[in-house]
C-alpha cells in the first residue's frame, strides 16, 4: 500500500508521522511560535530530526471561531517556507482549502494538499475550487477531511446523534468525485475531521469505530494532535491550564489508538514523543 504524492510514493505498510508546521499567530496550540521563515525552517529541520515522515505547512488557523485570512496573506506566509522546505528531502504538504494558494503550492514542488473543506470551497473571484486543481495535477498527494459547517461558527452547531453514516458518505462522494475527474485513487487519503463541528462523545466515537471507515477503501489520516476533547476527557477542568501541553500523553494516547484501528498516517504536534510510541507498538505488534 503507498500514497502517491507529487515526488514521493509513500509507503504505508508501516504508520507515517506528519509533523504539524503552523505558520500562524494564532492557532490554537502553536500559533505565533514559528510565524516567521527562518523560525518554520528551523522547526521542518527539528521535526525531521526527530523522526517525522513527512510535514504539513499551514498558513491559516482553522479553530474554532478563526478569522478566515485572504489569499494573498496565506501564500505569504507559506511560500516561502514551502519554497525552503520543499529541499529537506521529505514530502510535504500543504494545509489549504484556497484553489489559489494550492495551485501556487503545487506549482513550488509541494507533494500534498490537506484540505478540510475536501475540495468543496470555491474562490468567490473566479468560481475555481480545488477539485479543478488538483483534478489538473499529474500526481499529486490529496487528503479530504470531513467537516460540519465552517471553522467560524461549526462547534455552535455541532452535528446531532450518530455521526459515522453521515462522515462515510461524504467522503464516499468527495472521493468518488475526484475519481470521475481522472485522480487515480492511489493519490487519495481520508480523514474523519475530530473536533471540527462534533461534540466531544462523536469525536470518541468515530475514533472508537475508525475500522467502518476503511470499507471505504482508501486510507486514513488520523488527526487527534492537542484537541479539546483529548483535555476534556483526559484533564480535570481543575487541573487543566493555559495553552495545550497538557494535552500531549492523551495525544500520542490517540495516535496509537488510531493506528491500532486502521489510520496509516498520524498528524501530531509532538513528533518525539508519537515516533517513540510507535516503535514500541511496532515491536509489540510483530512479537
Amino acid at each position: 500500500m503507498h500514497w502517491q504524492t507529487s515526488r514521493f510514493q509513500i509507503d504505508l505498510t508501516r504508520p507515517q508521522v506528519m509533523g504539524i508546521v503552523n505558520v500562524t499567530p494564532d492557532s490554537f496550540s502553536d500559533g505565533g511560535l514559528h510565524a516567521t521563515t527562518a523560525d518554520a525552517l528551523r522547526h521542518c529541520e527539528a521535526l525531521i530530526r526527530q523522526g517525522a515522515d513527512l510535514l504539513d505547512i499551514g498558513g491559516e488557523s482553522t479553530r474554532p471561531g478563526a478569522t478566515p485570512l485572504s489569499a494573498a496573506d496565506e501564500l505569504a506566509r507559506v511560500l516561502p517556507v514551502l519554497r525552503e522546505a520543499v529541499r529537506l528531502g521529505v514530502p510535504i504538504s500543504v494545509d489549504t482549502y484556497k484553489p489559489e494558494v494550492m495551485q501556487a503550492a503545487l506549482d513550488l514542488g509541494a507533494d500534498i494538499i490537506n484540505d478540510i473543506w475536501a475540495l468543496r470551497w470555491r474562490d468567490p473571484a473566479n468560481g475555481l475550487a480545488g477539485a479543478d486543481v488538483v483534478g489538473r495535477h499529474p500526481r499529486c498527494g490529496i487528503c479530504l477531511m470531513h467537516m460540519h459547517g465552517e471553522p467560524t461558527t461549526m462547534q455552535r452547531s455541532p452535528m446531532d446523534g450518530d455521526v459515522l453514516p453521515e462522515v462515510l458518505l461524504f467522503l464516499q462522494r468527495q472521493a468518488q468525485a475526484l475519481l470521475a475527474l481522472g485522480v487515480e485513487k492511489a493519490r487519495i487519503l481520508l480523514d474523519p475531521g475530530p473536533g471540527f463541528g462534533k461534540t466531544v462523545a462523536q469525536n470518541f466515537s468515530l475514533l472508537s469505530r475508525q475500522r467502518e471507515l476503511l470499507a471505504l477503501g482508501y486510507p486514513l489520516l488520523a488527526a487527534w494532535s492537542r484537541k479539546s476533547s483529548l483535555a476534556a476527557m483526559a484533564t480535570p477542568a481543575a487541573e487543566r491550564v493555559a495553552g495545550t501541553h497538557e494535552r500531549l500523553l492523551p495525544s500520542v494516547a490517540a495516535a496509537l489508538i488510531a493506528v491500532e484501528r486502521g489510520a496509516r498516517v498520524v498528524r501530531v504536534h509532538d513528533v518525539s514523543a508519537t515516533v517513540q510510541a510507535l516503535k514500541v507498538w511496532t515491536a509489540a505488534s510483530q512479537g
